[in-house]
């Protein structure tokens, strides 16, 4: 499971590792969080018009890296709280879907600015993972009015760390996550380094792995669980 804030964070920051796991028959499922309608530097762009374009390319993006199932929360941009109702989202979805991984963006992101909405989402992931999604006396309702369970996700991966603590081989998925940013038309211009940026993805990955066996690589933070 891949949670994220905003429309393309999910091809940006772990898009190359959802192509390979998806290659090798893994199951996939996005939670996107925000509709992205604040994510526009055209004076003449609306709200409405841009929710729908952006979730048009988030579907075509999801669809290019194989991800079979796509939540769309649809929380306004910018809108994002640490609260009990989205914590409640996003447990219910982990009970749903019972992944074994989850990747986000990482919250303690520190050495440089970070978007609030991401420090929010990570923050509310890693609390839904432990203790919330594990324990059947934290949102009980699910339990009992949908009759999912509780569950123990095994892994999170967070992107973005200050402090990583794993390469991934990312060699056979970074075409992939190449096609999925394209998809991703209305942002690419204002991506830093603009229509440059997948070079400069290509020749950071190339740089990651240096030493290692592989091309090319991708640096998370990795915390495993208790059992």
């Amino acid at each position: 499971m891949v949670v994220f804030a905003h429309p393309d964070d999910a091809e940006l920051g772990a898009g190359a590792v959802v192509a390979v796991w998806s290659g090798r028959g893994c199951e996939l499922t996005y939670v996107l969080c925000t509709t992205g309608s604040s994510g526009s530097d055209d004076r003449s762009m609306g709200s409405d018009r841009l929710v729908q374009i952006r979730q048009a390319e988030q579907r075509a993006a999801a669809a290019a890296l194989g991800v079979r199932h796509l939540e769309f929360l649809d929380h306004p941009d910018g809108g994002l709280e640490d609260d009990v109702a989205l914590r409640g989202e996003i447990v219910r979805l982990i009970r749903k879907y019972r992944p074994v991984a989850v990747l986000c963006h990482d919250p303690h992101h520190i050495r440089g600015f970070q978007h609030r909405d991401h420090r929010i989402v990570g923050t509310v992931v890693l609390d839904a993972i432990y203790p919330y999604a594990r324990d059947h006396l934290h949102f009980p309702e699910h339990i009992e009015k949908e009759g999912l369970q509780p569950h123990k996700v095994r892994e999170a991966l967070l992107w973005g760390a200050d402090e990583p603590n794993i390469v991934i081989d990312i060699t056979d998925g970074i075409d992939a996550q190449i096609e999925g940013l394209r998809q991703h038309e209305s942002q690419i211009d204002g991506l830093a380094g603009g229509r440059g940026v997948f070079d400069r993805l290509r020749k950071r990955a190339e740089q990651t792995a240096e030493g290692y066996p592989f091309r090319y690589g991708q640096r998370f933070r990795r915390l495993i669980a208790r059992s």
